[in-house]
């Protein structure tokens, strides 16, 4: 006979990424945003006295890009809504034989509620 020692169970689904992984991804998106600035802002000083509007604006996201890296960057860790719960409970056993009750019942041949036995004729 096995013996229940009312532990929690681990679900593999619902662990987290090790550390190593999420810091790993966190700077390969640092080094992808910071490396989309650095063509931002060459682009912008390549076409500034061609096409002013497009190297303002290369030159904002060249500005913006750092705070929005550092940002998304720091932002690990996090645990991810679309996986189930780390704990499933352990299952309750019940002894052999027994039915859960599913409610009080009345007892046949006692008056119940409408003053009638439970299970006679209704009175006509």
């Amino acid at each position: 006979m096995r013996k229940q020692s009312g532990t929690e169970v681990f679900r593999i689904t619902g662990a987290r990424q090790g550390l190593a992984d999420d810091v790993r991804g966190r700077q390969r998106r640092y080094i992808i945003s910071m490396s989309v600035r650095t063509v931002s802002v060459v682009l912008a000083a390549t076409l500034w006295n061609v096409e002013r509007h497009v190297a303002v604006v290369a030159l904002a996201l060249g500005v913006l890009l750092p705070y929005v890296s550092v940002v998304i960057a720091n932002a690990g860790r996090e645990n991810a809504p679309s996986l189930p719960s780390t704990f499933v409970p352990a299952p309750v056993r019940t002894a052999l034989g027994t039915a859960p009750a599913a409610g009080p019942a009345e007892p046949a041949g006692e008056p119940g509620p409408s003053g009638r036995a439970a299970g006679g004729p209704a009175p006509g």
